[in-house]
């Protein structure tokens, strides 16, 4: 096998003290070359034109990168037991690849963060390999950013309806009515409406300018039993900058059970909302009086006969929520303030093409009628047209 070899092209001082390399000039990585930081790296030069890899090391120990210069990285290397902390931001135009340790930025600064650029991506990432602090991209569609808290691994996918030119996420182990680093309250009782609970264990801060949906996961940490005793209620919730409240983002995807899962929320515009977090249909619920309703017959043919779901009463709660799941239990349709409009077409992108007709079978919904403090069940048969 061919040996790698290190080309550096040096124009004015590189100085290595025993603490540090400090990168006064332009620092560069050719071709294949490889070069290993086993101690701090402080730029304050010209280091954003490399190629090949640039690995991070520290056994029982912890790195830092830092300096006036943000650095740019084709490929890196973290292998940095106690954490390689940025104090400066770095590009990565390829690939990151985790070995151990986190990446650590300090939340407050929101202006420090590693950043995906194009076509870049990372391997390796766990709950012993992630980014404590803030992750970005640059000119992406499509994203999941590999944050956390510590120990634990809390990714946000973010998939936006065009490629966008930058986006940034960290995530916070808090409760949003005491936040660390806003300097400012997120009350959860500011609700849009009385029916929904907000989560008080955790949130994410997103920022992106171009429409996207988000897909939040929950795990045993999350506490979701706090918030609701039916998975189904789960949907994703964020604090409107404008009105300074938190407000109903959506649910139209949903996978997992109490102790784990996943919820991906409508098209949205992140940066219209300072944080978003996991919430639910208010833990009233837990006392709603549940109901066997009728069971009901659709065929969508546009006789103007059983075109659509009309469920009898539903005049009386106009704050409601239908869901309707198919016989394997899979949610293929959900509605906020529902008013008889189900015709046979899912807006469950998840499960089929959103807005394409369901096939004929029999179907289970739930109804809950929020006024009234009840929940009703009940079966549809659908007889699809093709």
């Amino acid at each position: 096998m061919k040996p790698l070899r290190l080309f550096f092209i040096l124009f004015v001082n590189l100085s290595i003290a025993q603490e540090a390399v400090h990168n006064y000039g332009t620092l560069q990585v050719h071709g294949s070359g490889a070069l290993g930081f086993h101690i701090d790296l402080i730029n304050d030069g010209n280091f954003d034109n490399n190629a090949g890899l640039a690995g991070f090391y520290g056994y029982d120990k912890s790195l830092s990168i830092s300096g006036s210069s943000k650095s740019t990285f084709y490929d890196t290397e973290i292998a940095v037991d106690r954490g390689l902390f940025l104090y400066t931001g770095i590009n990565i135009v390829n690939n990151n690849n985790w070995i151990a340790g986190n990446i650590i930025t300090t939340k407050s600064k929101k202006d420090v963060f590693i950043n995906f650029v194009g076509d870049a991506f990372y391997i390796g990432e766990s709950d012993y390999s992630l980014v404590d602090g803030y992750a970005a991209v640059t000119d992406k569609d499509n994203f999941v950013f590999p944050v956390g808290d510590d120990s634990r691994l809390r990714p946000l996918t973010i998939s936006s309806t065009s490629i966008s030119p930058f986006a940034k996420c960290a995530y916070f182990f808090e409760n949003p009515n005491t936040p660390s680093h806003f300097g400012k309250s997120f009350n959860t009782e500011r609700r849009s409406s009385e029916f929904l609970s907000i989560s008080k264990k955790e949130f994410w801060h997103l920022e992106s300018k171009t429409p996207a949906t988000t897909t939040l996961t929950w795990d045993q940490y999350s506490n979701i039993d706090d918030l609701v005793k039916y998975v189904e209620d789960i949907k994703v919730v964020g604090w409107r900058k404008q009105d300074e409240i938190w407000v109903v983002l959506g649910n139209t995807a949903l996978e997992g059970e109490i102790e784990t899962g996943k919820v991906t929320s409508d098209v949205f515009v992140p940066s219209d909302y300072e944080i978003i977090t996991l919430g639910a249909n208010d833990k009233l619920l837990n006392k709603f009086v549940t109901i066997e309703l009728d069971n009901y017959f659709i065929s969508p043919n546009g006789d103007g006969k059983n075109d659509y779901l009309v469920l009898d009463g539903i005049e009386t709660s106009p704050n409601n929520e239908l869901q309707i799941f198919n016989r394997y239990g899979v949610m293929i349709y959900s509605k906020l303030r529902y008013n008889n409009e189900f015709n046979g077409i899912s807006n469950r992108s998840a499960v089929v093409s959103r807005g394409s007709g369901l096939p004929s079978g029999v179907y289970f919904y739930v109804i809950t009628l929020l006024d009234l403090r009840q929940r009703h069940q009940g079966y549809l048969y659908l007889s699809a047209t093709n």
